[in-house]
């Protein structure tokens, strides 16, 4: 593939039920997203965004493909940042795999540009997202705050 691309896999103790709603409940996601609200009717077609705290889309997109508890993929596009919206449109798709006790969850964001600033970001944020996720399911506490 040309372009650029990230990868994150981690590891849940949770079922791949929770793990979905988690990743497609609106409040939950705001639990460990930093207070970002995601909008989306959650089915394939259907546009998305994600919102700041103070109503400004951050990211927009739709929702490419939908297979609970198994697999979500969104187009997504930045929508703030002037240098990263003229990218165009990325891709992200969420897999969820039983691994045992736990989920395997795989998180996969690539766009076709190289050397892509706006993989660069998703890049430091994704692991952050990801911890507070994992920390919430597994303990009822995120790992960290926007602060």
């Amino acid at each position: 593939m040309t372009g650029s691309k990230f990868v994150y896999v981690t590891f849940i103790r949770t079922t791949p039920e929770k793990l979905w709603s988690a990743l497609t409940t609106p409040e939950f996601i705001k639990q460990y997203w930093f207070d970002m609200v995601h909008e989306a009717e959650w089915k394939v077609g259907s546009p998305w965004k994600m919102l700041f705290p103070d109503g400004r889309v951050a990211d927009a997109g739709e929702i490419a493909e939908f297979d609970p508890p198994k697999r979500l993929a969104f187009k997504w596009r930045n929508e703030w940042r002037p240098d990263l919206k003229d990218e165009g449109w990325s891709r992200c798709v969420m897999e969820l795999e039983p691994a045992g006790e736990a989920v395997k969850l795989t998180v996969r964001h690539t766009i076709e540009v190289e050397n892509s600033k706006f993989i660069d970001a998703v890049s430091g944020g994704w692991p952050k997202i990801l911890s507070n996720l994992k920390s919430l399911l597994e303990t009822g506490a995120v790992a960290m705050s926007q602060k």
